[in-house]
């Protein structure tokens, strides 16, 4: 099976500040894998790397087979990536069926594509707001209408930085369940976050990234098995 996303050997800088050593991992269809560390170890630098937010100094990334660490985040997204990114950003002024249907596409040419009402399936709590403006959402809220937005793209890659950061516990356990669902539907998926024991229970792969660089990679079974990896790295 080829790779949905290859990254090698990725250099990544802001200015004359080093950020990115080397980086490589890959993600396999239907996969859902990790990118763990402490916080500035590179994680959403990696992710902005890959989108061409932040274009890479050396390396390559892959996307389908293609090569695209040159190409604008705009054509990046286009490909079929989608992120849900740190903070959320959607648009405050504009209202929930408004912000899903901003960039709605069928990227992936799925014969059973996301639509609004899939996604209000997936959260029903944004059925209920469906005028509501983004600004008037709480941050659980704001939180599934970023992960709705994404998914209306019909990524084949759906990415997320910190996705449960800041939430309420029971809003958080949402999260987890909405993307246990995504899973079982075999989205690939790429996921930044802190929760470990989660994390296992939901990813295939993981990769642990130090002062930007790679510093262990294994299954969910290999990292239950090494919690001193959790202290040593992740700070749990």
């Amino acid at each position: 099976m080829s790779a949905l996303l290859e990254v090698e050997n990725l250099d990544t800088a802001y200015g004359a500040s080093q950020v990115l050593f080397g980086v490589s991992f890959v993600v396999q269809p239907g996969e859902v894998a990790t990118l763990l560390g402490r916080n500035g170890m590179g994680k959403t630098t990696t992710v902005r790397s890959i989108l061409g937010l932040t274009p890479a100094l050396k390396g390559s990334v892959r996307f389908r087979g293609e090569r695209i660490e040159h190409l604008t985040p705009d054509r990046i997204a286009r490909m079929g990536l989608a992120l849900v990114p740190e903070g959320r950003q959607i648009f405050p002024n504009l209202s929930v069926r408004e912000n899903l249907l901003a960039f709605a596409a069928n990227r992936n040419e799925s014969a059973d594509p996301w639509t609004l009402e899939s996604v209000f399936d997936l959260f029903p709590r944004l059925a209920e707001r469906v005028r509501h403006m983004g600004n008037q959402l709480s941050g659980g809220e704001q939180q599934m209408l970023a992960i709705g937005r994404a998914l209306m793209t019909n990524p084949y890659l759906l990415i997320l930085d910190e996705a449960t950061e800041g939430l309420a516990p029971l809003v958080r356990e949402d999260i987890w369940q909405c993307l246990h669902q995504l899973s079982g539907r075999g989205q690939t998926i790429l996921v930044i976050d802190k929760y470990v024991q989660r994390l296992i229970k939901l990813a295939h792969h993981h990769s642990i990234l130090e002062r930007g660089q790679v510093v262990w990679q294994g299954d969910s079974e290999q990292l239950a098995g090494e919690p001193g990896l959790w202290q040593r790295y992740i700070g749990v």
